[in-house]
């Protein structure tokens, strides 16, 4: 999706034009979940001039209630029409900052902390942080009453057609509908696994591109509820086969059209700002993995045998490590980070993805020797003879690197941290308390 600049006047015309009737304001909590207040047209004058309110208490890691008056500032930019729903007229979305009563911007807003972070690779001299991600999903049936179901809807396996891949309707609907609403969508295929599929759209800026996130997955969720499918981002919905991942690619530009990843005259046509960028991604491997990787089921995909990376290197020439540099040169040139998965929060996991590599850059890193062969092969002697580090095993070990990286932390400031560390504690305590199927089937009988 190109940049573009969009008035409040635009919207006015917009709205008239296409016989909007609601619009959808939406915004991010801590944990990467879409929230919306929607609104008749009739208050668009009060959406254009800032004053929308909710009340943050409501929302996970916002505020106390005694401090819970909050505004939402839309993104003009980010208007869009949804191309569904037309019949009591046209709705349509703004994305919005969350803003605190006299007007500054709430530090516990995803989205606010990200332009923090931009505007800090700005000040180092950098114009844009361009992300393409590569989401993936599942699409399992819905039961009689619309639940969600773990029964597939297709024997497929990666790049498979018709008729074994029976989600191919779907998620050629799927594409449609993005492209209605402005999306470049670069390609669209069946995944390895069954059911599994992946749609990848043109990188654009970093904060368009977590935008572009969420909106993806309204999207995707909204088409498959009309094949009677549901879609879901989790990371490992099954075992035995492989899990849903969300590779960032990214590079760093100058003057909005000098790609700093690449040096015509370095070795491999990589520059040393790139290598400086990817040593920082390396060196705080572990720090960004909570965020990254933030549900308990996260560590279910990052295990060995399933194509999910484990750990800590790079290449590019295999697709075994945490990092892989794609070929293409010039423009193109980037860096792939393989381990993050669609239940991260987009505007966190950038912000902390660019905070690490700009104090690659700033530190003058420089990463270990790229590993070009098959890192799973190898005995752990051999990982450690290359100073190749695991990734965390679990939620838990996650955070326990996140707390000691402040680099990381600081990618997210107090608030936020506090309130993805409270939220995530939370969790892995009701997860360690659970008891599974599996755990009963193991001993109940033995012991």
């Amino acid at each position: 999706m190109a940049k573009k600049t969009i008035t409040a006047e635009a919207i006015r015309q917009s709205v008239k034009d296409e016989n909007v009737k609601f619009l959808r304001l939406m915004f991010t909590d801590v944990n990467g979940i879409i929230k919306n207040v929607e609104v008749p047209i009739s208050q668009l004058e009060k959406v254009l001039n800032n004053k929308i309110a909710f009340d943050g208490s409501s929302i996970d890691g916002f505020v106390r209630i005694e401090e819970s008056d909050m505004r939402l500032y839309p993104d003009f930019n980010s208007w869009l029409l949804f191309p569904w729903g037309n019949e009591h007229g046209k709705v349509a979305r703004l994305i919005c900052s969350v803003h605190k009563s006299d007007g500054t911007p709430f530090a516990g807003d995803p989205r606010n902390n990200l332009i923090r972070v931009i505007d800090k690779m700005k000040a180092a001299g950098f114009s844009d942080f361009n992300i393409g991600p590569e989401p993936e999903f599942f699409l399992f049936k819905l039961d009689e009453n619309g639940q969600p179901t773990t029964k597939l809807n297709d024997k497929g396996s990666y790049f498979d057609f018709a008729p074994l891949d029976l989600g191919e309707n779907c998620r050629r609907d799927i594409v449609l509908e993005l492209e209605k609403m402005g999306f470049e969508v670069e390609a669209s295929h069946h995944e390895v696994a069954p059911g599994q599929h992946e749609i990848d759209f043109k990188y654009t800026d970093a904060l368009q591109a977590a935008d572009n996130i969420q909106t993806f997955k309204l999207v995707v969720k909204s088409i498959a509820r009309q094949y009677n499918l549901y879609a879901t981002f989790m990371p490992k919905p099954l075992q035995g086969i492989n899990g849903s991942g969300m590779h960032i690619n990214m590079s760093l530009f100058k003057d909005d059209k000098t790609n700093v990843f690449y040096d015509e005259n370095g070795e491999d046509q990589l520059s040393v700002t790139s290598k400086h960028f990817l040593a920082g991604l390396l060196e705080h491997a572990r720090g960004l993995t909570a965020i990254n990787n933030p549900t308990v089921n996260s560590y279910k995909r990052l295990v060995p045998g399933f194509e999910a990376p484990v750990y800590i290197a790079w290449s590019g020439t295999n697709r075994s490590p945490l990092i892989r540099v794609p070929q293409s040169r010039g423009l193109g040139t980037r860096l792939e980070l393989r381990s993050v998965d669609p239940t991260a929060n987009p505007y966190l996991a950038i912000a902390a993805i660019l905070e690490a590599g700009l104090d690659g850059i700033g530190n003058g890193l420089t990463p270990e020797d790229a590993i070009d062969r098959n890192i799973y092969r190898m005995q752990d002697d051999e990982r450690k003879a290359n100073h190749i580090q695991d990734l965390p095993s679990t939620l838990h070990n996650a955070l326990k690197a996140l707390a000691a990286d402040p680099v990381v932390k600081g990618a997210l400031g107090d608030h936020l941290y506090q309130s993805f560390k409270d939220s995530k504690d939370l969790e892995w305590a009701a997860y360690r308390q659970s008891v599974s199927e599996w755990e009963r089937d193991q001993y109940l009988e033995l012991y």
